[in-house]
């Protein structure tokens, strides 16, 4: 009886999931979709202008090394709030010592190097002439200089390009559905595969006076933003 009854049981839930899989596989017999890429592009005007600069001192001790960083850091330090540069917008990017070989006599240290690299941030165009002037003239060297976007106009920037993504998306899938004849049904499912926006570069590294004179200069130009997502349409 017990045997049976567990047969019995079998064999309900092999029917039950016979049925499940042909009620799947009829249903998505006849269930299309589509998929499409959405992209979308805003040139926008940065709101923030970067000067990297970066402080390098030699010496044959590594303490002596560290020390000599130190004071012409205080001094650009000093000099930028001269200039009512907020303590938050001089922030140290790196700081290293590393020493110095000479490797014809075996890798032997000769000295040591301390590299700090700050990066400065400035919302007034006008002012980055004078944060050039200041850092080199303090002992700095001007690594670049960005025009660039803050955090929260890169957020704002990306809702906007991301919304615009999608729509281009539901448009694309809506042509195609009326190409094929169809009905455009409801979204499947949808992923960003990318957004991103490239900094402005003003200056590259070269000399102290040309970065003072590209400066002195200095004309804001659009960054172009880009979104781009990936959506999937049932059409019917």
């Amino acid at each position: 009886i017990v045997m049976k009854k567990i047969s019995s049981h079998i064999i309900i839930a092999v029917l039950i999931i016979i049925i499940l899989l042909g009620t799947f596989y009829f249903y998505n017999k006849d269930t299309q979709t589509v998929e499409v890429i959405g992209n979308a592009q805003l040139s926008v005007l940065p709101d923030q202008a970067l000067v990297y600069l970066q402080i390098e001192t030699k010496d044959k001790s590594a303490e002596e090394a560290k020390n000599k960083n130190a004071l012409i850091t205080n001094k650009v330090i000093s000099s930028l709030t001269n200039l009512r540069i907020k303590q938050e917008n001089i922030q140290t990017e790196n700081y290293n010592i590393y020493p110095e070989y000479d490797y014809e006599k075996g890798r032997e240290i000769t000295g040591y190097t301390a590299s700090n690299y700050i990066k400065v941030i400035t919302n007034d165009f006008n002012n980055v002439g004078k944060i050039v002037d200041s850092s080199v003239n303090s002992g700095a060297l001007i690594n670049y200089i960005n025009f660039e976007l803050s955090t929260e106009k890169s957020n704002e920037y990306k809702k906007l390009v991301l919304a615009e993504a999608s729509k281009d998306s539901k448009e694309k899938a809506q042509a195609i559905a009326d190409g094929l004849d169809k009905k455009l049904g409801s979204l499947v499912s949808i992923s960003s595969s990318n957004y991103n926006y490239m900094p402005y570069p003003l200056y590259r590294a070269e000399t102290a006076q040309d970065a003072k004179a590209v400066a002195t200069t200095i004309q804001p130009k659009n960054l172009e933003i880009s979104a781009s997502i990936k959506a999937i349409y049932k059409i019917r």
